[in-house]
């Protein structure tokens, strides 16, 4: 039997709380789903990587707590050559991983886990790729970093090289993400040994603040202060995430005490909030993009002006007022206008139901039906996507085109979602990992993104679209970059693979006595600096 499956937890949060030590100061959050994994590697869900990529995680840079801009982590300092070509990290030395039942390290952190992080995504034929069947690892392969990186190279213990095959701008951000967290190679070997290698995915081990300790699934995850923790210590002893995935739940509990901070408020319960004398209220942009993904290898999907006479029938505006509750703004761009070379020149496609019509009609296109798909879960970008399904069935039906509303649990959906065949559209969204356009534009629309293990929904390849973004990447030419990516932002708009849906406002509800918590841009949950006053 797996470690896993012999650390289950009692039903409720508050049995955690009740099993701490005497005078543990516990932290609940009110977490809106459960988590696909504990590996952050192989998922794009955000429940993953605010469940371990930063709680259980370090990577070799991290970024400043409410910024993207980029510090030392387990790094503790980096060289660049004059080419771009050789990023060299010195390592931080006595880092300790965590321990559990069933391991204890017999080494610190070293060079050694750096190299098996990167080159178990990298490489088909890597023991440990496909340790679980059937995952991939989207930000890897849709980011090119197989073709990136020309190898890595142990130059001792505490120093690693990677050569690149050519310059990357956004090579440091890239590194600061969760799906890059520093997993130990030791653990992953006594793993292998003892033949329960799926426990990498289920009883994580890093060097991070807090260390796993024990999941129930679909109800809550517990988590320890690291003591051993190399940075700056935790004020929390102790913190729990209770799984709530509805919205005026997560509220309720907020509201009754039972949990500290919730994220993803319902629009219509803002009001609420900011009235209760006990709760307070962050807010700033979002870093993100709402859309509806059409499969556009699949007719009359395939068909550009299908998809531009499909958007033109969306009145986005309503959707805005009734499912943000006007808190969002309508989104014309894949990137969103805090993110720079948002390109603002960009005119719209109106909402024009009668032009609509007469677009499908010239296309040959009648008695259409197909599937839009809703997400089961709420997210920044998202928060009624069953509201956002109906609202879009509507809108087409005015247009003669009739909506079939599909959904899936979560994991499935974001798995199927990728499959080849899909009918008709999807609605999903992003939130920016890194502050760079790339994140968005390579990651969700180049060529290399629609392939098998990519986060490409709408299976969109435009070749002049992806070569705009290689030249981006390639130089470190502020200016320049910014030129490529408004002209690969006209030619998104001209081919039309999304709906644009919305660029949502970012809240975070929490209770009075919450202090030290730092809203990150980038849109996930951290931990660490967090206290509750008396």
């Amino acid at each position: 039997m797996s470690f896993f499956s012999t650390r289950m937890l009692a039903a409720s949060a508050f049995a955690l709380m009740a099993a701490a030590p005497l005078h543990a100061k516990t932290f609940v959050y009110c977490s809106e789903g459960s988590p696909e994994g504990f590996d952050a590697a192989p998922y794009t869900s955000g429940t993953t990587f605010d469940a371990s990529g930063h709680a259980v995680y370090n990577r070799l840079v991290q970024f400043k707590p409410g910024t993207t801009e980029i510090e030392p982590a387990l790094a503790e300092s980096w060289d660049v050559s004059e080419d771009g070509l050789e990023y060299t990290f010195h390592l931080r030395q006595g880092v300790k991983f965590h321990s559990n039942d069933k391991f204890t390290p017999s080494r610190d952190f070293n060079a050694d886990d750096v190299i098996f992080t990167f080159e178990r995504q990298a490489s088909a034929d890597h023991p440990w790729h496909e340790y679980i069947p059937g995952i991939t690892y989207e930000y890897y392969s849709s980011m090119e970093m197989d073709k990136l990186i020309k190898s890595i190279e142990k130059v001792d213990d505490h120093t690693v090289k990677f050569t690149l095959n050519q310059p990357e701008a956004p090579f440091l951000a890239n590194v600061a993400m969760p799906f890059v967290s520093i997993v130990s190679k030791e653990y992953a070997d006594a793993l292998d040994a003892a033949g329960t290698r799926e426990d990498l995915n289920n009883a994580p081990i890093g060097t991070g603040p807090f260390r796993f300790v024990a999941y129930q699934k679909d109800a809550v995850i517990r988590y320890q202060k690291n003591a051993d923790y190399w940075g700056e210590a935790p004020k929390i002893d102790d913190l729990v995430f209770a799984i709530t995935p509805d919205a005026s739940v997560r509220l309720q509990k907020l509201k009754a005490g039972e949990c500290h901070l919730m994220p993803y408020p319902a629009p219509a319960d803002l009001d609420e909030i900011r009235a209760d004398p006990n709760l307070k209220l962050d807010e700033q942009p979002g870093l993100n993009v709402g859309y509806l993904a059409y499969n556009t290898t699949v007719a009359p999907f395939d068909n550009p002006q299908v998809r531009k006479a499909l958007n033109m029938a969306l009145d986005k505006q309503a959707l805005i007022d009734a499912v943000y509750q006007g808190n969002a703004e309508v989104a014309k761009n894949p990137i969103p206008p805090t993110m720079w070379s948002y390109n603002d020149a960009i005119e719209d496609d109106k909402h024009d139901p009668e032009a609509a019509k007469a677009m499908l009609e010239e296309a040959g296109v009648k008695d259409l039906t197909m599937e839009v798909w809703a997400m089961p879960v709420q997210r920044p970008y998202m928060p009624n996507a069953r509201r956002t399904a109906e609202l879009i069935q509507s809108d087409f039906a005015k247009v003669g085109v009739k909506v079939e509303i599909v959904s899936y649990e979560w994991g499935e959906y974001l798995k199927k979602s990728m499959e080849e065949g899909r009918k008709g559209a999807v609605i999903l969204g992003w939130t920016g990992d890194n502050g760079d356009p790339d994140n968005f534009l390579s990651v969700l629309l180049s060529c290399a993104a629609a392939n098998p293990g990519g986060a490409n929904r709408a299976f969109w390849c435009n070749q002049e679209f992806s070569d705009l973004l290689a030249k981006a990447k390639a130089t470190s030419d502020h200016d320049e970059r910014v030129k490529l990516y408004e002209q690969a932002q006209v030619i998104f708009k001209q081919e039309a693979p999304w709906a644009t849906l919305a660029h949502s406002t970012q809240y975070v509800p929490m209770a009075k006595n919450v202090t030290g918590f730092v809203q990150s841009p980038l849109g996930d949950y951290a931990f660490d600096t967090v206290d509750l006053t008396e």
